[in-house]
C-alpha cells in the first residue's frame, strides 16, 4: 500500500490564548480560521491561517494547565516565509523584541512567541 498524505496543521499549546492570537497576527499576519470550544470550557482550539495555503497552525489552550510549557531544547520549530523586504521584516521583529536567534551567514533568523516557541523566518523564494 502506498499512502499519500498532505500537511494539514501543526499544534502548539499556549498559556494565554489572547496574547498568542495577537502575537501571531501582528508578527506574521496569521488570522483565525476557526475555533472549537469544549462544552465544559476545559479547552479551546484556534486554527490560524496564512490565507495562502491549506496549512493551519493550531493553538491549544487548556484551562487546567497554568504553568509554562517545557519546550526542551527548542529544536522543533515552525518556519514561515515572509513576503516583502526581508530586512524590513527583521527590523520590525527586532522592534517587537521577539528575535531570539540570528544566523547571518545562513541568512535567517528566529523569533519566539509568547510561550517561547521558536519560529524560523525566511524570505519568500
Amino acid at each position: 500500500m502506498k499512502v499519500k498524505g498532505h500537511f494539514d496543521h501543526f499544534n502548539i499549546n499556549v498559556t494565554n490564548l489572547e496574547r498568542s492570537l495577537k502575537f501571531y497576527e501582528e508578527a506574521l499576519g496569521l488570522t483565525e480560521a476557526s475555533r472549537k470550544v469544549a462544552a465544559d470550557g476545559s479547552f479551546i482550539l484556534v486554527y490560524l491561517t496564512d490565507k495562502c495555503s491549506d496549512f493551519l497552525l493550531e493553538l491549544t489552550w487548556l484551562r487546567d494547565h497554568t504553568e509554562a510549557y517545557e519546550l526542551g531544547e527548542n529544536e522543533s520549530h515552525l518556519c514561515i516565509r515572509v513576503e516583502g523586504d526581508y530586512d524590513e521584516v527583521r527590523k520590525f521583529h527586532k522592534e517587537m523584541g521577539c528575535v531570539c536567534f540570528e544566523n547571518e551567514s545562513m541568512g535567517l533568523y528566529f523569533i519566539n512567541d509568547p510561550d517561547d516557541y521558536w519560529i524560523e523566518i525566511l524570505p519568500v523564494k
